[in-house]
């Protein structure tokens, strides 16, 4: 990440939380969620206005309160957001647009 988010200090403490949440997630099913991939959704959308460095117990208090599906739109959007889309074939766009 280009810049470093006031909370990333504390990252090392709440890791045993993050691991929990991971756990939790994939006792629902979901077992693509990494590690970083929930940090980045924390730092990008949770804690996006974040100006001050949270105290120890909001963290975990916002890590444990995450939701698979908030996680999941998040992670839809920002594939959107990355992807690519152009349809080179004629005809591919023809059947597209009808």
């Amino acid at each position: 990440m280009e810049n470093s988010h006031v909370n990333e200090n504390n990252r090392t403490q709440v890791q045993p939380v993050l691991k929990s949440k991971l756990e939790e997630f994939r006792l629902l099913g979901v077992d693509s969620v990494t590690e970083q991939g929930l940090w980045e959704y924390l730092i990008k959308k949770k804690w996006k206005k974040v100006k001050h460095e949270m105290r120890l117990y909001e963290m975990i208090q916002e890590i444990l309160s995450v939701k698979v599906s908030d996680y999941l739109n998040y992670v839809t959007i920002e594939s959107y957001k990355t992807s690519e889309f152009s349809i080179e074939n004629e005809e591919e766009l023809k059947e597209l647009l009808k």
